[in-house]
């Protein structure tokens, strides 16, 4: 059997031939990928995709709530709330799941600096006992059931306060009463004291029926920016005003 010798200048350069190969394949594989703009409207695009291009919300679900101007600690918490397991909704944890804290707070500087209108969302035909009942919880609270008012912890105006209290006003009544509902049954959280899950579990379904209610239904205040840090003494002994990250 006859073997063919190649020269050397080809021996020594088959070494080289396999990585060169290698790069010209890889390199028509990747050919036809489009090129993503590095900016950060393309890295929230899994935000306002639900959430809207401002963080407006989507008024035609009311599960999809109001991210701007909320404060920037609230919603950087709420981001990693998702990712330790103490907020549960598939969609929101997978998508967050691999953002670093920088990222998380890129993100949460944007949106609590957008300032765009809000719209009423669509409020349930209730009996006007409803309404008078949820105005009671959130103005002045129930001491027979040892619930403060939400304008304790919210601002008077409900709009929030820095740096982690979000605003309630603008929200939608399915959005409310679903995370007050969610507060009761443990599928959000937030880290021990939780004040919030102490409240949810002291309101009946009708109460949450009813703040929820009334909330939607309450006019947006001319000034919507959240109150500033310190201006507002909790009323229970939880952290919310301290970083926990209380409210919807």
């Amino acid at each position: 059997m006859k073997t063919t010798v190649l020269p050397m200048c080809c021996r020594l350069a088959m070494p080289w031939v396999l990585p060169l190969v290698c790069m010209v394949v890889g390199g028509l594989a990747h050919a036809d990928r489009p090129s993503v703009p590095d900016t950060l409207q393309q890295r929230i695009a899994a935000c306002t995709t639900c959430h809207g291009a401002h963080g407006e919300g989507s008024p035609g679900s009311g599960f999809f709530p109001r991210l701007a101007g909320k404060p920037a600690g609230y919603l950087a918490l709420q981001i990693q709330n998702f990712q330790r397991g103490l907020r549960k909704y598939a969609p929101m944890e997978y998508t967050v799941r691999q953002l670093s804290p920088e990222y998380i707070r890129e993100i949460a500087e944007y949106f609590a600096a957008q300032q765009v209108p809000y719209e009423r969302p669509p409020v349930p035909d209730l009996a006007p006992s409803f309404l008078r009942r949820g105005q009671q919880l959130v103005t002045t609270g129930d001491p027979a059931l040892k619930v403060p008012p939400c304008q304790a912890c919210h601002g008077k105006a409900l709009t929030g306060t820095e740096p982690s209290v979000p605003g309630l006003v603008g929200l939608p009544y399915d959005y409310i009463s679903s995370q007050l509902g969610s507060w009761r049954t443990g599928t959000r959280a937030s880290a021990a004291p939780d004040c919030m899950a102490t409240i949810a579990n002291r309101l009946t379904p009708a109460d949450i029926t009813a703040v929820a209610a009334w909330l939607a239904s309450h006019d947006v205040p001319a000034d919507t920016h959240p109150q500033p840090a310190g201006s507002i003494t909790p009323p229970l002994s939880c952290g919310v005003l301290g970083g926990q990250g209380g409210g919807t």
